[in-house]
């Protein structure tokens, strides 16, 4: 099959390599579409990965092509998306089904072989039959899709709260559309859902969400922290979705965040991360709760992250696929991991879309 491998930092070949054959509790998926994370760019180009040779790729959906042992054959042919972290189901987190949160867990894409490739493995565990009216690239949207629903879950907003999202990638617009869709009706212009952005680009993205024009900052035009003062007349946001991963965006958080509020940190940081001391103040004399947020839950069961992200797409309550500004065939993925790396063009979601 063809795969791109990691063999080393900046090192990713297009190659022709085994196809996998699944172990017992294993299916092999024939892949039909795997996104770029963003995640992918350091992991590729920068900090690497935790052994090589390794095929990258955790975003992404297809066909169960060969079932292993033990794995019931009704399987075979069934489309589905895949969950790709790999708990080790024995550590406190797992023994209390949060696996998100496993000690020693397995991860398709960086410590195991991924979806940049035509096949791939997983545990069938990890797998979820995908309805009819869902299509592959929309299933490989569930992953970020199911992270954004957890970072919402882990916030519990509710409809009357103000709300501030700083970051307009794929997590922090599918917080936005996730947050539109349950405000529905609600609030005209959803005007009480505050956006921070610093590309045209962007803005012009949650105006076809439905967000009014007040209600979007570029940073690189204004003072962000004043201009979110200016909109809550000083009173700072109930609840601030914080999806950089900055230094300075985390202190704009904490100090756009009002009395009693909540900061979550959703984006991942991309140097260490230090607070000044006058920051540090605002969490405690504004009894801040800072919420951490990681991955998403995947238990199998309805009420899991990932149902109701299916769900939403079922039902065309939400439409993320959408986000999606570029296609590549998985022989000219690389150009989209370029375009990603060195920034050439606007780009939200970028996709390997397989033939067949």
């Amino acid at each position: 099959m063809k795969a791109w491998v990691l063999h080393g930092i900046d090192d990713l070949k297009l190659e022709t390599v085994e196809t996998p054959k699944p172990a017992s509790g294993e299916v092999l998926v024939s892949v039909k579409a795997a996104g770029i994370c963003g995640s992918d760019i350091p992991r590729i180009f920068r900090t690497g990965t935790y052994s090589y040779p390794l095929i990258p790729g955790h975003e992404f959906s297809g066909v169960v092509a060969k079932t292993g042992e033990g794995v019931d054959i009704r399987w075979q042919g069934q489309r589905v998306g895949i969950f790709p972290l790999l708990p080790c189901h024995f550590c406190l987190p797992c023994q209390r089904r949060q696996y998100e949160m496993c000690r020693n867990y397995g991860y398709l894409g960086s410590r195991q072989n991924g979806g940049f490739a035509e096949y791939v493995v997983a545990p069938v565990q990890n797998l979820l039959k995908l309805p009819d009216g869902v299509s592959f690239e929309e299933a490989a949207m569930l992953e970020p899709m199911a992270v954004a629903v957890h970072a919402i879950r882990r916030a519990k907003p509710s409809t009357e709260d103000t709300i501030a999202i700083c970051g307009l990638g794929t997590i922090g617009l599918l917080v936005l559309m996730l947050l539109l869709e349950k405000r529905k009706g609600k609030f005209q212009n959803a005007g009480r859902i505050l956006v921070i952005g610093n590309k045209e680009f962007q803005k012009q993205t949650v105006l076809r969400m439905g967000l009014s024009e007040d209600c979007y900052c570029d940073s690189k035009k204004e003072d962000a922290g004043k201009w979110l003062m200016e909109k809550t007349h000083g009173k700072g946001v109930n609840m601030f979705f914080e999806c950089v991963g900055k230094n300075e965006t985390l202190a704009q958080a904490v100090c756009g965040a009002g009395p009693g509020g909540k900061v979550l940190l959703v984006g991942n940081p991309g140097s260490d991360m230090e607070l000044e001391k006058q920051v540090y103040w605002k969490i405690l004399r504004n009894q801040l709760e800072i919420i951490g947020t990681w991955n998403s839950s995947f238990t199998k069961e309805a009420e899991d992250d990932w149902h109701y992200a299916l769900d939403r797409m079922e039902h065309k309550r939400i439409a993320p696929a959408e986000l999606i500004t570029h296609k590549f065939a998985l022989d000219e993925l690389n150009k989209g991991l370029y375009i990603m790396k060195d920034r050439t063009e606007d780009f939200i979601k970028i996709m390997s879309v397989m033939k067949g």
